[in-house]
């Protein structure tokens, strides 16, 4: 887990990581939302709307987000003020995502970042697009 201050982040710092999507995050997102759409969870009724397979949910996807700023970008500092995200294809089990964020703005009054996201599968496709702001919180001197 990262530990950046917000004086250690500069405008342009990348941060990404990778995540493969397995069938058991499909069924944990699927327990705690309540989302029983048949796009998600039925292989032929998925098949029959032209999709290769179930559809991982979008927000299962967006999910990573919290990662990305929660471990890397800034790391145990953060606070996520607003996500927004756009989604571009479906993303399906046995996809390897890769989710980077990169520094486009700062506001040294509040101590927040704007980062820029993307999140693309494994063949280099974007799935993903967005923005989020991030304040990084304030450390005790002791720390």
């Amino acid at each position: 887990m990262n530990t950046y201050h917000y004086d250690e982040i500069a405008i342009g710092h990348t941060e990404s990581f990778e995540a493969l999507v397995k069938a058991e995050d499909m069924e944990s997102f699927k327990a705690i939302t309540g989302d029983i759409n048949p796009l998600h969870n039925d292989e032929t009724f998925a098949g029959d709307r032209g999709y290769e397979g179930r559809v991982v949910y979008g927000m299962l996807t967006a999910s990573y987000l919290s990662t990305l700023a929660g471990v890397y970008l800034p790391g145990e500092r953060s606070l996520i003020r607003s996500v927004s995200t756009k989604f571009y294809k479906a993303v399906f089990i046995g996809d390897r995502l890769t989710i980077e964020g990169k520094v486009s703005d700062k506001n040294d009054t509040f101590k927040l970042l704007t980062v820029k996201i993307n999140i693309k599968n494994q063949k280099g496709e974007k799935v993903l697009k967005g923005e989020m702001e991030i304040q990084v919180l304030e450390v005790e001197e002791n720390e």
